[in-house]
């Protein structure tokens, strides 16, 4: 959506919010700050910004990757996404290239920029000179499809001292098409209002949103007030001065500074929305955040954020429709969104067509399989020499003690956590769950852990688990299923479970066709939703990913990288890669489903009694 509508949307409610806000993320050097980035845009995710903008880098690798962090933004995180683009030394094609790319994203907005100009003083070589040539530009060849936004500068441009000339051209740059204005970040709230005002007097009415830079150090606070140029007001070094070298105490008393500055300038009517330059750090913004109460008034607020549904929603055109996912990639949809990208049927709101040629069509090859950098995957995970360990490892991770895993980008949920001592227990057998849920039996949909969809409406779960088995034991566990599904009566299928080895072999008590839902709605005036089911031909394409994804850290292991990181260890490493190997082929990937969801979680675990493998 336009960033004007969702303003317009938000503020037109018969309950608007005290205020809006939006977040900018700078684009990393290395692969491993792009991943680290996409985590942190994915937590701050949370606080229901209504959008992010994402930085351009003109040129080489830097600029086409703003382009993959806005499809990344959009498609995979759910993100209302901005992209900067900047035309210095930009050919008309280079332009296009860039907006096509963001239109095919489902980005709907770009910042507008000249960008700086080159750096030993002659003239850009582009097809464009000023800002308000690429709004033009814009404007000519793709009409009202994106929202424009301009930068502003409420103390001056470095090249133009004239304050009264730069609101002029201001002005300029939105009688060619601009929807809003981000401005430089500043300090001097009194100054930044009665620019405001000399906007508003010569006719510009759309949208002014302040540039807010949080405070984190004294050295980056003041380095960053010079580099822009602009005035640091007395009070804020009075209290930031003598405390320079305590960079906690700094953040705090900044935080209620730029707090302070925050709260004058909503209570002046020019502003309604805040616009925070992160520098692809949260804690100091959401300090700020969290002192001007904004978090959970905007949580509350139906209007901004808030999924229908209880897996982030994609933004990309192709998936607006997109109502069910297989339950398998839950906890990796990075993953899903591009490993899916070709399959059918998406415009028409499903997962995916299992007829299609193009169903389950994984490109195994793609860099980003393990999401972690070799060296930060042996810092997150070492290199587990048994099953002991690997379970150690896993156990780990549903304690909290770890932040992902190879199957999981991020913490373990808190709807997980509930059963997290029983997985424990799975793992201390030798079972290694990858994914699961606790069964839910009408909980309201307004629950802080386990609702979602629309208020006054009642949300149900079929308890599901995920892991590996290994085959020894497999036969002993489908047994104890059959027992237990004998004793629920004749014919009944309570448990339902799909069993694959890395060849592909299944086992299964299902029909090729069934299509299970194990998450669905209930909600006032609205037709029954089912967002996460279990079925055969998207499990064994998940299949694939989750073997791969061992292979691929076996292939960390064999790497030279390997032997810079673990100088002494090369036998162990060895033993690791061992295990790994023989843990592909002597362990099946299970998934067992209690469609019995008035069970308690120990209905199911209970079937696990007595099994183990070490």
């Amino acid at each position: 959506m336009r960033i004007s509508e969702k303003l317009n949307q938000a503020y037109s409610s018969s309950n608007p919010p005290p205020a809006t806000f939006s977040f900018e993320f700078f684009v990393p050097k290395t692969s491993q700050g792009v991943q680290n980035l996409y985590d942190r845009m994915d937590r701050m995710y949370e606080l229901n910004p209504i959008f992010i903008d994402i930085t351009w880098n003109a040129g080489g690798r830097s600029s086409s990757l703003t382009n993959e962090m806005v499809y990344t933004a959009q498609s995979a995180l759910g993100l209302e996404t901005c992209m900067h683009l900047t035309c210095t030394n930009m050919s008309v094609s280079l332009i296009d290239e860039a907006l096509e790319r963001a239109k095919k994203s489902g980005c709907q907005n770009i910042l507008a920029l000249r960008g700086d100009p080159p750096l030993d003083g002659t003239e850009s070589t582009g097809d464009f000179k000023y800002a308000k040539d690429l709004i033009l530009y814009i404007r000519k060849n793709y009409g009202n499809y994106f929202n424009i936004g301009v930068a502003a500068y409420p103390e001056g441009h470095p090249e133009e001292s004239d304050l009264d000339l730069t609101v002029k051209y201001l002005k300029d740059k939105c009688d060619a098409g601009a929807d809003f204005i981000i401005t430089q970040m500043f300090y001097d709230t009194d100054n930044f209002i009665e620019w405001c005002s000399k906007v508003r007097k010569i006719g510009v009415d759309i949208p002014i949103i302040p540039g807010i830079m949080p405070i984190s150090t004294y050295a980056a606070f003041m380095r960053r007030a010079k580099w822009s140029e602009i005035k640091v007001p007395k009070h804020f070094l009075d209290v930031l001065e003598p405390i320079k070298d305590d960079d906690f105490l700094v953040r705090e008393k900044g935080t209620e500074l730029v707090s302070q500055m925050c709260t004058k300038l909503l209570e002046s009517g020019y502003v309604k929305h805040l616009h925070f330059y992160t520098m692809n750090l949260e804690r100091s913004t959401i300090m700020c955040l969290e002192n001007l109460g904004l978090i959970d008034q905007v949580k509350s607020h139906d209007t901004i954020g808030g999924a229908i549904l209880p897996w982030r929603k994609s933004l990309n055109p192709s998936r607006q429709k997109e109502t069910i996912r297989p339950i398998f990639w839950q906890n990796r949809k990075h993953s899903y969104i591009s490993r899916t990208s070709t399959w059918d049927e998406f415009p028409n709101g499903r997962w995916g067509d299992s007829s299609s040629p193009a169903f389950g069509d994984i490109d195994l090859n793609a860099a980003d399989l393990l999401r972690q950098s070799p060296k930060r995957a042996f810092e997150l995970w070492g290199h587990p020499q048994s099953l002991k360990e690997f379970a150690d490892l896993t156990i780990s991770y549903l304690r909290g003690q770890l932040k992902s895993m190879p199957w999981s980008d991020g913490s373990i949920s808190e709807d997980t956590s509930v059963i997290a001592e029983d997985l424990v227990k799975l793992n201390q057998n030798g079972f290694i769950t990858i994914n699961s849920q606790p069964p839910l039996n009408a909980t309201r949909s307004n629950d802080k852990v386990f609702g979602w969809g629309p208020k006054n409406g009642y949300v149900f779960q079929k308890q599901y688990l995920e892991f590996f088995c290994h085959k020894s034991v497999i036969s002993k566990l489908l047994d104890q299923v059959d027992i237990f599904n004998k004793s629920s009566g004749d014919n009944s299928r309570v448990l339902t479970y799909y069993v694959v080895d890395k060849t592909g072999e299944l086992i299964t008590n299902t029909n090729d066709e069934d299509i299970n839902a194990v998450t669905w709605g209930v909600f006032p005036g609205e037709e029954i939703v089912q967002p996460t089911i279990v079925e055969r031909n998207s499990f064994l394409a998940w299949k694939d990913e989750a073997y791969s994804l061992i292979t691929e850290w076996v292939r960390i292991f064999e790497s030279n990288l390997a032997k810079d990181f673990l100088k002494g260890k090369e036998a162990q490493v060895q033993t690791s890669i061992e295990f790994f190997k023989s843990f592909e082929t002597d362990f099946v990937l299970c998934n067992i489903v209690n469609n019995n969801f008035t069970d308690d979680a120990k209905e199911l675990f209970g079937v696990f009694e007595g099994l183990q493998f070490q």
